[in-house]
């Protein structure tokens, strides 16, 4: 009978296992034998420090994919507390080695967190603070059995005990001893993330550490934001440590108490997008700091990255041509006021524009294009030029885009028209004469003009073409105010644009809000008067440029007022994942003819081609079909302010602009800023179309 395994098999098979034996044997006895006491050292010697691995922030994008926020990596020290304060120096060494530390850096040029809210110099006073600031501090105190309402003086009294400071340090010296003491020694108290002693360091400031041989100091990669481009600064918003009101927000998804977060813009309002979940590793040095072994416990996650509605490109042609406008004005206003004065002529003296904004707005999605606003700021040193801003003339920081509330002057009046065209007091053969003067409440004291009347007899499109105010206080005083209230809150005038950046809403005139506003005096009842002005876009209507680019975009596209979300779409880190993706959402339709909207773009598109149409001059000779209408409103100074809508193409609308310029004089000079976005628009369109013809052939 045949044996199953052979003996020759078998043979094998022994001396196999006894191969494999042999080499566990050397290698253990290598090991533990020949380099048993080096390894035995290098165990002992083995620090393991569990550390939070920085989770990188997602980057912001344009519509096209152009990279405009994103992260740079830095060198970031933190201090080894368990090697400078718990190891085998003593108090007065540690000090010692803080303050070389922080002298190195400062010659270096760098400089480091100092957390303690006390002057640096004497006498000691508590600095204003911010609420991660208050927070801290008042931990420390309970900690430290010190009352909630010890003084600073009585602060740094007990730092100087409490950690060992000797007497021999100068007042400086032991307040920069303290404060980093301090910073450290907090997160022993409230549970938060590792102090960072200096952030963003040199080469030069991490080689002088080095060379100094100074022990406790290590360095940690981590980002900070990155601004890829000037513009957009109160769109794009900034980063910051959490104040109270966020840590109560933030802390339920793990944010530590020094987390930084969105402070503004969309990086505030996508801050749950773009903050990724910091990580945890173990790690492994020898005595002599080397990284021996790294492992993860958890994994850091980075942020999504995230697309904007904007187009970065038109957005800087927005940006740019407001600018130059209102320098360039400003700079013939100051010439011509000196004139005035010298020839004693104080009532031609005019006031400086102050400000303006300019929208573009996707007529046929509703989205945001471009949102500029002047003056504007410098992102990259937004936080150093903070208090200079805040003070600064004409308030640099309010994004009038999106929270300047302006009366609209007699860009109003396309309103009016759907107004009555819809009520039915006005059809397309309907006219109304100008007389220029309003007379019927004369009696009463109140008999408004129209200017550049009279007109004689008028259409509603021939009415928006000569913007005749005349016409319009008769449709209004016919067809009220709580008809004039419903169509503009159709049309989203007065309402929540739908944005997720902080923005004004205003209002339109009403009784009800006029009553409120008023409230006990005399002047709280609603008059004609009231009316007549709400029909012309003055009084107390007050809306924003984000409201008129959305409405100039409903009026091109026949009625239709979408949501202006600014958020295009989203996806994972990598980009591998689709994380969000837009679609046009609609807020409300103005139910009405087609033939309502074919007399309103009629009397639109003949302010641009008509001789004497209010927007005729800036539009001459420009090679494409545009409709617009101006609008200038008195606001009680010596200089009206000055609005501006428009859309284009004609035949089918693409894009609306709406331009708003606080002192502006009048709405038809404010043509040449919308001619300029629609050139850029539509010149980028012609140059990506024939790009891809190119492709195509080439394929």
């Amino acid at each position: 009978m045949r044996k199953l395994i052979s003996t020759g098999r078998l043979v094998f098979m022994a001396l196999v296992v006894l191969v494999v034996l042999s080499i566990f044997a050397v290698t253990l006895y290598q090991l533990q034998i020949v380099e048993g006491n080096q390894n035995y050292e290098a165990s002992i010697n083995s620090i393991v420090s569990h550390e939070d691995v920085i989770a990188a922030r997602g980057n912001i994008m344009d519509r096209y994919g152009r990279l405009l926020v994103s992260n740079r990596s830095c060198n970031n020290l933190l201090i080894k507390d368990e090697e400078l304060l718990m190891g085998d120096l003593d108090s007065n060494e540690a000090n010692a080695v803080i303050l070389q530390a922080c002298q190195i850096i400062l010659a270096s040029g760098d400089t480091y967190n100092d957390e303690l809210p006390v002057t640096m110099t004497p006498p000691w006073e508590f600095t204003d603070m911010s609420d991660t600031q208050s927070i801290l501090l008042s931990a420390w105190l309970t900690a430290n059995q010190l009352s909630p309402d010890a003084s600073a003086v009585e602060v740094m009294a007990k730092m100087r005990t409490r950690y060992g400071i000797d007497g021999n340090y100068s007042a400086e010296d032991m307040r920069i001893i303290a404060g980093v003491r301090y910073a450290v020694n907090v997160r022993y108290v409230v549970n938060t993330s590792d102090y960072v002693f200096a952030q963003d360091v040199s080469i030069n400031t991490i080689t002088a550490l080095m060379e100094a041989d100074l022990p406790g100091f290590e360095v940690q990669v981590s980002y900070l934001r990155e601004y890829n481009t000037t513009y957009a600064p109160h769109i794009l918003g900034y980063t910051g440590a959490m104040n109270a009101e966020q840590y109560e927000k933030y802390k339920e998804q793990d944010y530590p108490l020094n987390a930084i977060v969105g402070q503004a813009g969309v990086e505030s309002a996508f801050e749950e997008l773009l903050h990724g979940v910091d990580g945890e590793a173990e790690i492994t040095r020898t005595s002599e700091g080397v990284v021996t072994s790294t492992v993860y416990n958890k994994v850091p996650e980075p942020g999504d990255n995230i697309y904007l509605t904007l187009d970065i490109e038109l957005q800087a042609a927005a940006e740019s041509t407001l600018a130059s406008y209102i320098e360039d004005a400003n700079a013939q206003t100051e010439a011509d006021n000196a004139y005035f004065e010298q020839n004693d002529k104080p009532d031609e003296i005019r006031e400086l524009i102050s400000g303006g904004a300019i929208v573009a707005v996707n007529a046929k999605t509703g989205e945001p294009l471009a949102m500029a606003s002047y003056p504007s700021f410098n992102l990259e040193t937004y936080l150093d030029d903070y208090d200079t801003l805040l003070e600064a003339e004409n308030t640099p920081l309010v994004n009038r885009a999106l929270s300047g509330l302006y009366s609209p002057g007699s860009t109003w009046k396309p309103c009016m028209a759907v107004a009555g065209l819809t009520e039915g007091f006005l059809d397309g053969k309907t006219e109304i004469n100008c007389t220029r003067v309003f007379d019927k409440y004369i009696s009463s004291g109140y008999a408004p003009g129209c200017t550049g009347g009279p007109h004689g007899p008028l259409n509603v499109s021939q009415a928006l073409t000569y913007s005749c105010n005349f016409f319009f206080f008769t449709v209004g005083d016919t067809i009220g105010i709580e008809n004039i209230d419903k169509y503009a809150t159709m049309l989203g005038l007065g309402q929540p644009s739908g944005i997720e950046l902080t923005e004004e809403v205003g209002q339109v005139a009403s009784p009800e809000y006029k009553a409120k506003l008023y409230a006990g005096q005399r002047v709280a009842s609603w008059y004609a008067a009231d009316t007549l002005l709400a029909s012309i876009g003055q009084g107390l209507t007050l809306v924003t440029p984000i409201q008129l680019g959305r409405y100039a975009a409903a009026i091109a596209n026949r009625g239709t007022v979408y949501s202006c979300s600014i958020l295009k779409s989203a996806s994972s880190y990598d980009y591998s994942e689709s994380v969000y993706e837009r679609e046009p959402e609609v807020i409300s339709k103005v139910e009405t003819s087609s033939t309502t909207w074919d007399l309103i773009h009629e009397g639109m598109r003949g302010a641009v081609t008509n001789r004497w149409g209010t927007a005729w001059e800036p539009f001459a000779g420009f090679e494409y079909e545009v409709a617009a209408k101006t609008g200038t409103t008195e606001t009680g100074s010596s200089t009206n302010d000055a609005f501006f809508i428009c859309f284009a193409p004609y035949s089918d609308p693409e894009i609306a602009v709406a331009v708003a310029i606080e002192n502006g004089s009048k709405g038809a000079n404010l043509g040449v800023m919308a001619r300029d976005m629609l050139q850029y628009y539509f010149d980028f369109k012609v140059s990506t179309q024939q790009t891809e013809r190119e492709l195509t052939l080439l394929q």
